[in-house]
């Protein structure tokens, strides 16, 4: 009988410990969807952009890098309960008037559903983890692209470039964070 006990406690414990990492979502499909989103981005491309805007823009819009540091330092679920807001955040941001955008619209939707697919997802891996409170300076961040790039461009064709090059750049930085819960796996 206390056999049978120290089995199930064991079995409960390892579950437990391990079951953060065991999403199979995020095993089997995490992948997938962070390249297609990084795909569809690449062919939104828009050469067109002046480089001197690009210089102007950067300083104003500097993501704090600190945090993808403190995220990689971070739990399991605090790593995908940041991924998830950063994916939100571009939901958001690409949600605005896109209207002068130099890509076609099929392929901002496309984009949207699948970084709103992967939110989802990867917010199915953290469950009850997920109601923990955002990241203030990362949604502060995303504004200010919001209001210093788009609104400040008056959302022009260059100005979602410069959204569409940063964003690129956060989606691989997120793809590293989830991937490093991969390998450790």
């Amino acid at each position: 009988m206390l056999n049978r006990i120290f089995l199930v406690c064991l079995f409960v414990g390892l579950y437990s410990a391990g079951s953060s990492l065991s999403c199979r979502w995020m095993d089997h499909k995490f992948r997938q969807y962070s390249e297609n989103s990084l795909d569809l981005l690449e062919t939104m491309v828009n050469n067109s952009t002046n480089t001197t805007e690009d210089a102007e823009v950067e300083h104003t819009v500097a993501f704090p890098n600190d945090l993808y540091s403190q995220a990689s330092k971070a739990s399991a679920e605090d790593k995908l309960g940041f991924t998830v807001q950063v994916l939100d955040e571009v939901a958001v941001l690409f949600d605005e008037d896109h209207s002068n955008a130099s890509w076609e619209e099929k392929t901002e939707k496309d984009f949207l559903g699948v970084v709103t697919q992967q939110a989802d997802g990867l917010r199915s891996c953290i469950g009850s983890h997920s109601h923990k409170k955002k990241n203030k300076k990362v949604h502060m961040y995303f504004k200010r692209l919001s209001s210093h790039v788009l609104e400040g461009m008056g959302h022009s064709a260059e100005s979602w470039e410069l959204i569409r090059k940063e964003i690129k750049s956060h989606l691989m930085r997120v793809d590293q964070l989830v991937s490093s819960l991969l390998t450790a796996n």
